[in-house]
């Protein structure tokens, strides 16, 4: 599996038309319409983006995206494109897509994914790409990768309910180095605590830590004690410590708390794509401090900000809802 800072072809994402991602009013549905089209027309700057919408939404689509973004109309569920779309793979001939067994984040009672689980399929065969299909239940944020041979994961994502209980970490290492060509696996023993709640993950490693080149991971770093995310991060810290990567604390925002509680907002959940990274605003003081610590760990990219608390809100970030086709 490239690098996510490697050259792409495009990125892929998907619209929001369904359930909690939409929300329960007309207002809170454009919301959601708006974050993920000022994501795509954001990242459609520097590359091409295709966007996965339900039969029937393209116009409203096309009122919030910008012209340049390609829609192709497919059945969806929700719209985290990173967990339901292929994982691309290269060899000397060409890519492949990875197909993920997807069940919902681990069968979660609110979840629906018969059209979802379907989606990795239909892009490969959109984009004339051979399909490897997997028998482990995985999803795109659950796993980062530096291009040479070393993968972040957590413990309760590959491991953890409702996934693959029954396998064991060195099956789990051995059907990721069949599929991504990853020889070396670092668990982290757990996510952000947000994400245990009802429309978390259980723990993506996507919000936690990322590698941004092939010697350096990037971690959440909750400075707050009075916040669970502090105790969490202590321990990450002292995980990444044993690994032999240079290791860069990227501050989490100094907003604590929505009206659900303890947030998950987190700078790690940025999008690398060609020439920029797209990175989640809050509209807190932070924001700046980690954009000045992304320009100097990204070398001549730009670093775009995009207020991602309606994403946040609903589960996920900017990583979450894009997928690179590398080049």
């Amino acid at each position: 599996m490239p690098a996510e800072w490697e050259i792409h072809e495009r990125t892929w994402m998907a619209w929001p038309s369904n359930g909690y991602t939409l929300g329960e009013t007309e207002i809170e549905a454009d919301r959601a319409r708006q974050t993920w089209a000022n994501v795509a027309n954001a990242i459609v700057r520097f590359e091409p983006v295709t966007m996965v919408v339900n039969p029937g939404d393209s116009d409203i689509a096309k009122i919030f995206l910008d012209s340049e973004v390609e829609i192709i109309e497919l059945p969806l569920n929700d719209a985290w494109m990173r967990d339901i779309g292929p994982t691309f793979v290269k060899d000397e001939q060409a890519n492949k897509a990875i197909n993920w067994v997807f069940n919902g984040w681990g069968s979660q009672d609110w979840a629906t994914w018969n059209f979802d689980d379907q989606i990795a399929t239909e892009i490969s065969s959109y984009t004339k790409t051979p399909r490897m299909d997997s028998p482990l239940i995985n999803e795109g944020g659950g796993i980062h990768v530096n291009g040479k041979g070393t993968i972040l994961l957590t413990e309760t994502v590959q491991l953890g309910k409702g996934r693959n209980e029954s396998w064991t970490k060195e099956q789990v290492e051995a059907e990721l180095n069949k599929q991504l060509g990853v020889t070396k696996a670092v668990w982290i023993k757990r996510g952000l605590t947000r994400d245990y709640d009802e429309f978390g993950t259980r723990g993506h490693i996507d919000i936690v830590a990322c590698f941004s080149d092939e010697n350096t991971i990037l971690y959440h770093d909750q400075q707050n004690q009075s916040h669970p995310d502090y105790a969490v991060s202590q321990e990450v810290k002292a995980t990444l410590e044993k690994t032999g990567f240079s290791l860069i604390p990227v501050p989490a925002p100094t907003i604590l708390h929505d009206n659900e509680g303890p947030v998950d907002y987190s700078y790690i959940n940025h999008y690398i794509c060609n020439g920029a990274v797209i990175l989640c605003a809050f509209d807190d003081p932070n924001d700046q401090v980690a954009k000045a610590i992304l320009e100097k760990a990204y070398p001549g990219r730009e670093i775009v900000l995009v207020d991602a608390r309606e994403l946040f809100a609903r589960g996920g970030g900017i990583h979450c809802i894009t997928q690179q086709q590398p080049a």
